[in-house]
C-alpha cells in the first residue's frame, strides 16, 4: 500500500507534535518509509513546502524521491476527471472555492492517488458532505473511491515506533 502525504500533515507535524528538533525520529521515519516505497507525496506538495522560509522548507528541498511527478499521462488523465467532477459541483459551493481548490496541490494529490493501486491519502482534512465554503480532499476523493486517513491512523497502520534509548 502507498500512502500519499498532504501538505497539511507535514506542516502540522513541524509546527506542533513532531517538531524537527523535538522529534527527529519522525522525520527519519518518513525517509525510511519513502525508501521502502510505503510513503510518498507529489511535486506540488513539495513546491508548497519549499515556498516557506523555515526548516521544513529546507528539509523538503533535500528529500530526493519523496515528491512524485504529476506530469505523467495517467495522472494528467486522472486530474481531468477530478476537474470535471469538481466543476460539476461548483454551483453548490461558495464563490471562489473552485479557484482556491485548483490553486493548490489537492487536486493533483487526488489524481496521483487514483493512479496508484490501493493508494491512501494522508490529510488532516475531514470528510464533510455538507461543506460548501471549500472543496476538501476527503469530499472529492470519496467520489473516486480514494480513501483518506490522518497522520495518527498512518502511524498506527505502519506500526511506527519512536522509542527513546536508555
Amino acid at each position: 500500500m502507498t500512502y500519499l502525504l498532504d501538505t497539511n500533515t507535514l506542516i502540522e507535524a513541524k509546527n506542533r507534535y513532531y517538531r524537527m528538533a523535538v522529534c527527529p525520529a519522525y522525520w527519519r521515519w518518513i525517509q525510511r518509509c519513502q525508501h521502502r516505497g510505503v510513503l510518498v507525496s507529489i511535486e506540488p506538495v513539495g513546491a508548497e513546502l519549499q515556498r516557506g522560509h523555515d526548516e521544513l522548507a529546507q528539509w523538503a528541498k533535500t528529500q530526493d524521491g519523496l515528491f512524485l511527478p504529476v506530469a505523467d499521462a495517467a495522472t494528467q488523465q486522472a486530474f481531468a476527471q477530478v476537474a470535471e467532477h469538481v466543476v460539476s459541483q461548483s454551483a453548490k459551493m461558495k464563490p471562489g472555492a473552485l479557484e482556491a481548490f485548483f490553486d493548490g496541490a489537492d487536486p493533483w494529490l487526488i489524481a496521483k492517488a487514483m493512479t496508484l493501486a490501493g493508494a491512501v491519502i494522508v490529510t488532516h482534512e475531514q470528510f464533510n458532505p455538507e461543506l460548501r465554503r471549500k472543496y476538501t480532499i476527503p469530499n472529492v476523493a470519496k467520489a473516486f473511491g480514494v480513501t483518506c486517513i490522518d497522520t495518527f491512523e498512518l502511524l498506527s497502520r505502519t506500526e511506527a515506533r519512536f522509542v527513546l534509548e536508555h
